[in-house]
């Protein structure tokens, strides 16, 4: 079928024409009064407005069409000699102001409408510059309409649905942000609802930290941002996710101070000691190439048992101490603390996966595979300590990277891993702490394509999160962002060209973004339809409340849950 045909063919689109021409924008000079200057443009049905940003407008030339958006509009005011008779040489003079428009090339035009991002030549001055009607610009989204991911309305042309790729959008990895209270879990919710929706096999995990997209009220009722059929919840710790999975990296991050004295002395007995200890449990898997980061059961006891004896160690009856004697105290240390704590019983003294066969079950669950079968699996972190969730995250991550690596059909079974605030575990600084976190999910967003995995980063600190991570992603979903460092470093990662069109970031309202990359065909300011269910993230109703909340609170209960650690 071909596409309909973008171009303007008649005088009333007419507004101006391109008076200069740099690498990287357009000006253009609309039509002044004497030459039929209207504010108002009417095309068929519509009444446009002339030079509205971020609206549209067509650039035509003799072998030379261009679609290009309004970034800014200013007028300038002129003296010119108006002649008052056949006699050049009679008339007066007065001011004119000539309206401007700056224009930023967003693509070319075919010959048959086919729009094609980048310009590959660039129009002359003289060039007609044209109003876009709802009808040609609709034509842009035609070649996505198929896939049927229909996310919103255009905000310029409430009347036009905003379609997206969903092959570059979660293949070539989607990073949302905004300031907070802009809607990101809003969007979210949207996004994943629809897409199962449009595509009922997908495979989506939701690392949510906060209790978002799941939660239940005070009769104890689960409550879910997504319809019961698209989805599963799995608190962190029922799902068990045990230390044995750990790789030896996140092991360290764990369990040893990197900045302590004798860190690299306890990093080289611990590789030694996991290692051994792998093998040692695994005999009957027989296993040839088993190493220190193979995802086979070992026990933590006996790990701290070495530990121990190491450190206690004395020769010559108690004459001498040995060569690491007291070089693991706060090591041991460190370690007792983290295991007598209840919080950290769902890592520590897993109940179900205890040994080797368990992985099984496990991905099973967090892939979607597990009875009943769901698209979308939310793990529920926010009753874990905060101080080890980066490491279940990465872990999860880690996981679902590992086990599409080593599915043959991975092709055939994508999976998209969604990560909420992961400025809190993927952090851009070299904090040491969070050093085999940021690895295990930069390897996701640089390899994570070839393999099915895509990435999806929700962040209100784009500044704080990986560049690394950021870099890799080929699909942005602005949000209102109204900090200026936040604003010029999303301008920073935006494609060449198109990096102005981040100051529309603080104009934007709740609910509506800008999306920018390979899975739409041009950068577009759209509201996102609103989720249903939605999640639970909306702001404490504050003037309500002080005003008929509460007289009186079950503090004890309060207490209680604290105590528990359940929300």
């Amino acid at each position: 079928m071909p596409t309909p045909q973008l171009m303007p063919e008649h005088e009333a689109s007419l507004i101006g024409r391109v008076t200069d021409v740099t690498g990287s924008r357009l000006i253009a000079t609309l039509r002044h009064d004497d030459q039929g200057h209207n504010p108002v443009v009417r095309l068929g049905m519509e009444e446009l407005t002339v030079g509205q940003l971020g609206s549209n407008v067509a650039i035509r030339a003799k072998g030379v069409m261009l679609l290009a958006q309004v970034i800014r509009m200013w007028e300038e005011e002129k003296e010119v000699r108006v002649t008052l008779s056949d006699n050049a040489n009679t008339g007066s003079r007065r001011t004119v102001g000539f309206r401007r428009l700056e224009l930023l090339p967003l693509g070319e035009i075919a010959k048959d409408g086919r729009f094609t991002r980048g310009v590959n030549r660039f129009p002359a001055t003289g060039a007609e510059v044209h109003l876009v009607s709802a009808k040609q610009l609709e034509a842009l989204f035609d070649r996505y309409r198929s896939q049927g991911l229909d996310m919103g309305r255009l905000s310029s042309r409430p009347e036009l649905r905003v379609y997206l790729d969903a092959n570059a959008l979660f293949g070539r990895h989607l990073a949302i942000v905004g300031q907070s209270g802009a809607g990101k879990s809003w969007t979210v919710a949207s996004l994943l609802q629809r897409t199962v929706k449009t595509m009922p096999d997908s495979h989506i995990i939701l690392l949510d930290l906060h209790g978002e997209y799941g939660w239940r009220d005070e009769a104890g009722k689960l409550h879910s941002a997504f319809p019961e059929h698209m989805v599963r919840h799995l608190d962190a710790r029922e799902l068990e996710i045990p230390y044995w999975l750990l790789t030896f990296a996140e092991l360290v991050d764990l369990l040893i101070d990197r900045t302590e004295p004798n860190a690299s002395v306890q990093m080289a007995f611990l590789r030694e000691a996991v290692f051994s200890l792998r093998k040692k449990a695994n005999l009957d898997l027989g296993l040839d190439r088993l190493s220190v980061d193979s995802p086979v059961f070992f026990s933590i006891k006996e790990l701290y048992l070495q530990f121990k004896k190491a450190n206690d160690q004395q020769l010559e009856f108690g004459k001498a101490k040995g060569p690491l004697n007291g070089l693991f105290d706060e090591f041991l240390v460190r370690f007792q603390s983290m295991f007598n704590d209840s919080r950290y019983d769902f890592l520590f003294r897993p109940q179900k996966r205890n040994d080797s066969d368990q992985l099984e079950d496990l991905l099973r669950d967090f892939v979607g595979l597990s009875e009943p079968r769901r698209q979308i699996t939310v793990i529920d972190l926010s009753s874990i300590p905060a101080d080890v969730r980066p490491l279940v995250s990465a872990q999860i991550g880690r996981l679902a990277f590992e086990f599409n690596y080593w599915n043959p059909r991975r092709h055939e079974f994508p999976i998209l891993l969604v990560c909420e605030e992961a400025h809190q575990y993927i952090p851009r600084d070299d904090d040491q702490h969070y050093a085999g976190t940021r690895k295990a999910m930069e390897r996701i967003a640089k390899e994570g394509r070839k393999y099915g995995v895509g990435l999806c980063v929700v962040s209100q600190r784009p500044t704080e999160l990986s560049e690394t991570v950021l870099s890799q992603c080929a699909n942005f979903l602005c949000m209102r962002i109204t900090n200026p460092d936040d604003q010029a470093y999303i301008r920073r990662l935006m494609p060449e060209g198109e990096q102005d069109l981040a100051d529309v970031l603080a104009s934007l309202r709740r609910g509506e973004a800008l999306v920018v990359g390979e899975a739409a065909p041009l950068p577009t300011r759209f509201q996102i339809y609103a989720p249903d269910p939605p999640p639970a993230s909306h702001d404490a109703p504050l003037s309500k409340s002080w005003r008929q909340g509460p007289k009186d609170l079950d503090v004890r209960g309060i207490v209680e849950r604290w105590w528990r650690q359940e929300r």
